[in-house]
Formats: C-alpha cells, structure tokens, sequence
C-alpha cells in the first residue's frame, strides 16, 4: 500500500492550543520547527487583521515523530499553543465551571457564519460551542501541517506561492505580466500581498473604508505550485482526479465560497480554439506549450505545467454594524453577536490556500511515489523521470 499524507486538526478558538496529528510522512523528511513557523507568521500578517493577531504569535512545537531533525516515519505531532488562553481560561474550562461563576452564553446567531446551522445540527443551545471550533483560527493548524507537505514537495523541486488578485471589487490588471518568482516576491512585500501597486493602494482604500462602516471584504486570492512532474492524480476514477481534490480543499477552508483552475469561468466564455493549449514538441526538448490555459491539470492529472487554482472568499460574518437575528432563548429579533474579528482576511486566506495546496499535492506525489523513507521515494522518483525522458 502506498503511504498516505493524511492529517486531523484538534482544538478551540480561544482553548489552550491548536494540535494536529499527520500520518505519512515518510523517515528521513529532514524537518524542524523553524520550517513550520515561517508560514505561520505570513498566516498572521495583512492589512486588515484584528486584534487577536497582536496577541498571538504563533509557533509550533512537535511533539512525535521526528528525532534529531529527521521525520522517523511514525505520526508527527504539532502543537501550537494559544497565548489569548489566559484570558479565556473559565470560559473555555475542560471542567465543571466554579459554582457561582457567569455563564455567559452566545445566543445570537451572525448571518453567514456556522452559528446557527451548527448550533440546530448538534443540539447547542450556546453559540460558542459552535464557533470556538468553526472559527478559521483552525486554519493555524492546518498552515503547520502544509509545513511539513512543503519541506516533502521541496526534496523534489516543487514550489508554492500565492497573491491577491481582488480584494472588495478591486482587482489587479488584466494586463499585468510578470515572472512567478517576481509576483512571489512583490506579494511578500506588500500589506495586501498584491504584486501590482496600484491595486494595492487601491486595495488598502477599500479596506479603511469598509472598516470605518463597520463592514467586512471579501476577494480572490491565486496559488500556484511550480514544479510538479507530470502524472500527479488520475482520471480513472472520480475521487483520484486532482481537479477535484484540489478544489474541495480549497472549499473547506471557512468563508471559502468558491474555487477555479486555469481559467475557471472564463473558459465557458470561450471558443474551444481560444481555451485548449497546443502541444508542440521541441527537438531533443520534449513536449511543451505555449499556454496554460489549463492550469497545470488535464483530465485531473497535472501535465507539467504550473498548477494554478484560485479561491473566491466571502466578507467574513462578524461585522461591527451588526445585522439582524434572532435570539436563540427568547426567539426575539437582535442584532448579531459581534466576536472580534478581521475587516479583510484575503491576504492571509491565500496563505492557507498554499497549504491545502500543498497538502493535497503532497498526497497526490506519495500516491504516484510511495515509499517509507525519503531515500525510497527518491528511488521511485528518479525511475519514472527516466521513463518520461524516452517519449
């Protein structure tokens, strides 16, 4: 059977830490806390985050599975813990709570968010049962796990970066053409992480206007994963095809309402002759194309080329002018609960949309090169790039 990247995130909003279990890495995956840590702190970054990003600075721990600086082969831990604990300690108690302590129960449900779907679906007559767990502070986790899928795809070659492409109706130009390695670097420059300035003042604008209304902005975000050999998924069954995966990873991260590859939409505006790219062969260079129209994936196997998807994220639910609801208790109509929270979360959306990407990739590449060590999957690697430089 062919090792599986496989992952489970654990933990609260506001409890004591975030802690995910990976299965399938493979021994000999050189690994530290610093390679995780990194992403972790582009996750808290971005114009537009709340207060809860000034509290927390998040580092991961591991806690199994890797010995002096080498994955062993077995589950690797990751803990991160939540320095706002201290102040939520009676809330969020594992326990009982003191006799003649408050409890402060959420009965107000924010329109779009989870809270009144999930309270109805579990039984939770407070709201924060639901949203300690809903909440996208979860995606912490997952940015560590993307930690060690990107340390695996790197041993080979393969690359992940992403930018802002529109934030509140604002989008970068339909005429801006730069290297990959150029967009990365103007994205990690930047506040929003877009790599064209003038949509990035504009960007900002909209930001400090929707926040001053006391309203939330959504936008799109692109990943794109450099270096994928060709053969990464399948098409002989629904749930193998790349395509797929790719696009239910990037739905399940929160306030995710949609995902394209390539050209997405756009392609059903199109004649067949302006989407599909020709396939041209250069003597003694193999095949290539002369466009990407496909985003790296055809029949859901990546075909060489850049894999490139994008997400549309909506406004996030909590707002500072609230709108209306109604009380769980009483069944009277309110405003809405209002959590701290973000005005515009694009920027760091895009961060987590390189993790599920890797993530899924990483899954795919073990899929197609299995092996229980590093050394193993090498091997494998090496004996189907040799098969390919005979077509």
């Amino acid at each position: 059977m062919s090792l599986v990247f496989r992952f489970l995130t654990a933990g609260e909003s506001h409890g004591e830490a975030l802690v995910a279990v990976i299965d399938g890495v493979p021994a000999g995956l050189p690994l530290a806390e610093s390679h995780i840590n990194e992403d972790l702190a582009r996750r808290q970054r971005g114009y537009g985050r709340g207060g809860r990003m000034k509290i927390e600075r998040d580092q991961v721990h591991i806690l199994s599975g890797v010995r002096w600086g080498q994955a062993l082969g077995s589950p690797v831990t990751l803990q991160i813990a939540n320095r706002d604990w201290e102040n939520w300690k009676s809330t969020m108690a594992v326990g009982e709570p003191e006799p003649g302590a408050a409890r402060k129960e959420v009965t107000r449900p924010r329109p779009g968010h989870a809270d009144l779907a999930g309270a109805m679906k579990y039984g939770h007559r407070d709201i924060r049962n639901v949203l300690e767990r809903s909440s996208a502070r979860e995606t912490t986790a997952r940015v560590a796990v993307a930690g060690v899928a990107k340390r695996l795809l790197a041993e080979f070659g393969i690359t992940i970066l992403s930018h802002v492409t529109e934030i509140g109706g604002v989008h970068i130009s339909p005429e801006l053409d730069l290297a990959w390695e150029e967009i990365r670097r103007r994205a990690e420059a930047s506040e929003v992480r877009c790599a064209d300035p003038p949509a990035e003042a504009a960007m900002i604008g909209a930001i400090d206007d929707a926040r001053a209304k006391g309203d939330t902005l959504g936008g799109v975000f692109e990943v794109v994963a450099l270096g994928c050999p060709v053969g990464l998924g399948s098409y002989v069954q629904w749930d193998r095809r790349l395509d797929g995966r790719l696009a239910q990873a990037f739905c399940s991260i929160q306030a995710i309402k949609g995902c394209e590859l390539g050209l997405g939409f756009e392609s059903a505006r199109r004649p067949g002759s302006a989407v599909h790219d020709e396939i041209l062969l250069d003597p003694g260079g193999g095949f290539r194309r002369s466009t990407n129209n496909a985003g790296g994936l055809e029949g859901g196997v990546t075909n060489g080329q850049p894999v490139i998807a994008r997400a549309a994220m909506k406004p996030l639910s909590t707002l500072r002018t609230p709108l209306r609801s109604v009380d769980l208790a009483t069944k009277e109509p309110v405003e809405a609960v209002v959590e701290r929270s973000d005005v515009c979360a694009v920027p760091a959306a895009g961060i987590v949309g390189e993790a599920m990407m890797a993530i899924v990739l990483a899954h795919a590449f073990l899929e197609k090169f299995g092996g229980d060590s590093l050394d193993e999957i090498r091997r494998n690697h090496a004996a189907y790039q040799d098969a390919l430089g005979k077509w």
